[in-house]
């Protein structure tokens, strides 16, 4: 036994015992993140329940299951609730999401399965997913169009999907006029606003300006209202259409086609038709915006918003922090100020992210960013244009945040390549410079791009600091547009990591938003590990193509 533990095979075993459970662990995490997540989108069964009270009173309700739990007798006593005819000591109870928050007060209700007298799962239940009140359940009646019902009985569905497909084309319309053709207009007006301001500022708003700003001002008003015409008859076209829906109640409610995005039949659904559903409900969360006070809809801006942010934080910290490496390694003497500098760069590595988060708004934002608007915006004054905390001032503030990462990483790059190949570079007549840039770099790029990718990961995940310096709950509009510059980094921006702690702790209707919080966590993985797999293969490729220069 104790030439065993001298030959060190214990702690191999050790080692890889540890590295098993952390893997397992890892991906026991990530799977039930998956499950609890991915099960969001596909297509629940809906449940038409008949519930008896105390008294003998019935009451129906409609929705789909969303949790059960074993609760005790004795809670449910204390809190007033009376069972009859019960003597276990724990009840099973199940939430259902009965949606329809328009005529219901919540649209969530706990059910005793005790008294439970009727469950059934009709196939002539829909669940109607709408751009406001979430989602409707209930029995289709009619269709309508201008008030007069145009289909019934069988033909409901096929009438049903075509107009609701008709309505959200329409609405596409609206909204992409809305938001880039009218949007585009009110950007420039702005822009008018701010030269006419500027050109006073500098005394120079003569007669022949001032009427200049004024024609292309009317220019622009013409053409917005005409804009304006287009859109409100595609709304009256969206508003033609509408559907009869008898609701849990018994009672007959009309719904207006154009907040319908989608009705779905799930009790009558296939395998194959579930799994398609499956995957555009996976698709439309990717694409669509949020709504619902970010309950419902989609997580686009918030994608969008963290890939640009983690984009423009690489391309800041990456020439920075390979340049400061190359610095303190190849020109920097061995001396006490070189060491000191070493153990500050470590020490910044250990530093509270929240603690960079308030140096970027007190820094940047406030002493920065107010200089700025002084000097190159005070048309714009007392509004702030960088002044503000914006996504150029989250992606500097992350920089400085994983600038010790790359640092660290790229200095281990350059210490690994033989000092043999800079004295023959040299030696073959090659300057300093050349011999850093022909050689060195190249042979340390694998090891920067390490770099790059540790400093992808934290920035991606990195909440705290944002908070203070840029991100929202929601932002109107994105970074890029299609209005000059088109990069706008000035602006606000959402994101993944703080659309988590938005959804999972601010929320107004925490059932609603729980399962959205593990498919954002999932979402945020993947897109960590997909720009994280971008830069390992650009590294792989890298180190295959400079292999050559170590022999």
């Amino acid at each position: 036994m104790k030439h065993w533990f001298k030959s060190g095979k214990p702690w191999i075993w050790l080692t890889a015992g540890a590295v098993s459970v952390s893997l397992i662990a890892v991906l026991g995490l990530m799977a039930m993140i998956a499950w609890r997540g991915l099960s969001f989108f596909w297509p629940a069964a809906i449940h038409e329940i008949e519930v008896q009270a105390n008294d003998g009173t019935t009451q129906t309700i409609i929705g789909e299951i969303y949790d059960s739990e074993e609760i005790p007798i004795q809670r449910l006593q204390e809190s007033g609730v009376q069972l009859d005819n019960f003597d276990e000591p724990t009840l099973r109870r199940i939430l259902l999401k009965v949606g329809n928050r328009e005529y219901v007060p919540l649209d969530f209700a706990w059910v005793m399965v005790p008294q439970i007298v009727r469950d059934e799962t009709p196939a002539d239940l829909a669940r109607l997913e709408r751009s406001k009140d979430g989602n409707f359940y209930g029995y289709v009646v009619a269709v309508l169009e201008n008030g007069e019902p145009v289909a019934t009985g069988e033909t409901i569905r096929d009438e049903l999907d075509r107009r609701i497909e008709r309505a959200v084309e329409i609405g596409e319309e609206a909204d992409a006029l809305q938001s880039a053709e009218i949007g585009a207009i009110n950007y420039q007006l702005n822009q008018l606003r701010l030269e006419r301001r500027r050109l006073e500022l500098n005394d120079k708003l003569t007669m022949e300006a001032e009427q200049a700003i004024a024609d292309r001002e009317q220019a622009l008003r013409d053409e917005y209202q005409e804009l304006e015409q287009e859109l409100f008859a595609l709304r009256e076209q969206a508003s033609r259409d509408a559907v009869v829906m008898r609701d849990m109640r018994g009672v007959e409610v009309t719904l207006p086609m154009y907040r319908i995005l989608d009705a779905t039949f799930p009790n009558d659904m296939s395998l194959l038709a579930e799994i398609g559903h499956f995957f555009k409900q996976i698709g439309n969360f990717i694409t669509e915006d949020p709504r619902e006070a970010n309950t419902d809809g989609g997580v686009f801006p918030a994608i969008f918003g963290t890939v640009f942010m983690v984009l423009l934080m690489s391309v800041l910290v990456t020439p920075f922090g390979v340049i400061a490496a190359i610095y303190l390694h190849e020109y920097a003497g061995r001396n006490a100020v070189t060491r000191l500098i070493r153990i500050a760069v470590i020490n910044l590595a250990g530093v509270p992210s929240i603690v960079y988060g308030v140096f970027g708004l007190g820094f940047f934002v406030y002493m920065v960013g107010g200089s700025l608007d002084q000097i190159f915006y005070p048309e714009a004054l007392p509004s702030p244009t960088f002044g503000t905390p914006g996504v150029m001032w989250s992606a500097i503030t992350l920089a400085i945040l994983t600038l010790p990462v790359v640092i660290v990483s790229t200095e281990e790059g350059l210490s690994r390549i033989p000092s043999t190949l800079r004295e023959g570079s040299l030696a073959l007549g090659a300057t300093k410079a050349e011999t850093l840039w022909r050689i060195i770099l190249p042979m340390a790029s694998p090891a920067i791009m390490t770099g790059l990718i540790l400093a992808v990961a934290r920035a991606a995940g990195e909440v705290a600091p944002l908070m203070l310096v840029g991100v929202v709950k929601s932002a109107p509009m994105l970074p890029v547009d299609g209005n000059f510059p088109y990069f706008h980094l000035d602006r606000k921006f959402m994101h993944l990591g703080f659309h988590i702690y938005d959804v999972g702790f601010q929320s107004p209707n925490v059932e609603a938003a729980r399962p959205l919080v593990y498919a954002t966590s999932f979402l945020l993985v993947t897109v960590i590990v997909g720009l994280n797999l971008t830069a390992i293969g650009v590294r792989n490729h890298l180190r295959e193509k400079y292999r050559s220069l170590e022999h």
